[in-house]
């Protein structure tokens, strides 16, 4: 049997993505009669949602931040993403099992969010539960086809699976999602993939 070529990215999978501020849905057949009137902010911190205020501390690396997500979940506001903000939080203080509950707590909220799927993923990747990491970020790719980092640690995923065809697929996506070295970078772990796969086609034609 042909050696089988590593992939160069496996054990570099990328990180947690945290949930930034999500756009408000307007009815696109609601006409705007009258000018829109904006009253002036006497305070900056109270004109703010309590998710956004979580956010404003998680991206400053504030402590508070966590307590501040509580408060998003006790007041209703932006439940799914405050738990998975919270969850990533909780991976990065080294809690598994409370980064877990907060993803699936996330997903119960909302079975279609993505960073939610993401995130629970690569918290089976780093308990080395790769095939719930692949259902999670096939599931987060699904939702969100432009999610470039679900596809990048899938094709990693299926990698280690030995699963060239569908990790050049996903690798295939990701190139295309992203732009510049980014994308130039994949170009190695491309070739090498296929090499796995030549490699493996060869052993199979060698035993029959």
């Amino acid at each position: 049997m042909g050696e089988i070529l590593k992939f160069p990215a496996v054990g570099s999978k990328l990180g947690y993505k945290r949930v930034k501020k999500r756009k408000i849905a307007e009815d696109p057949g609601q006409l705007h009669l009258f000018p829109r009137v904006t009253a002036p902010i006497l305070s900056f911190v109270a004109s703010v949602s309590p998710f956004e205020q979580a956010l404003m501390f998680d991206e400053r690396g504030d402590a508070k931040a966590a307590e501040l997500y509580l408060k998003a979940i006790e007041n209703q506001d932006c439940v799914a993403d405050a738990y998975c903000n919270l969850g990533i939080l909780e991976s990065q203080g080294g809690n598994a099992t409370r980064a877990f509950d907060c993803f699936t707590t996330a997903l119960k909220h909302d079975p279609r969010h993505s960073e939610a799927h993401y995130n629970l993923a690569n918290l089976y990747f780093e308990l080395n539960d790769f095939r719930l990491a692949q259902i999670h970020y096939e599931m987060a790719g699904e939702v969100d086809p432009s999610f470039a980092n679900a596809f990048f640690n899938l094709a990693l995923v299926q990698s280690i699976h030995k699963d060239f065809t569908a990790a050049i697929s996903a690798l295939t996506k990701y190139q295309a999602l992203v732009s510049g070295n980014e994308a130039r970078d994949v170009e190695e772990m491309l070739r090498t993939l296929k090499a796995s796969l030549a490699s493996v086609k060869s052993s199979q034609r060698k035993s029959t």
